[in-house]
């Protein structure tokens, strides 16, 4: 399936957010993430469904001061 990532275009085996973060490479980042604009939650990425041309937001803090 089709899915953007950060604004690129990605191909991803995964239907759920939490399938689609680990084939990125985010396994075990602590990371906050959004599906077409709307705020996913950590406990609820297993469930949630992903679709052709979904458009994912992964966003990783930052420290600083």
């Amino acid at each position: 399936m089709r899915i953007i990532v950060n604004g690129a275009w990605r191909e991803t085996e995964g239907a759920e957010l939490s399938a689609v973060l680990e084939e990125l490479g985010y396994g075990e980042a602590v990371v906050a993430t959004a599906v077409n604009g709307e705020f996913v939650a950590a406990a609820v990425r297993a469930g949630t469904r992903l679709a052709e041309g979904d458009r994912v937001e992964v966003l990783a803090p930052m420290q600083g001061g």
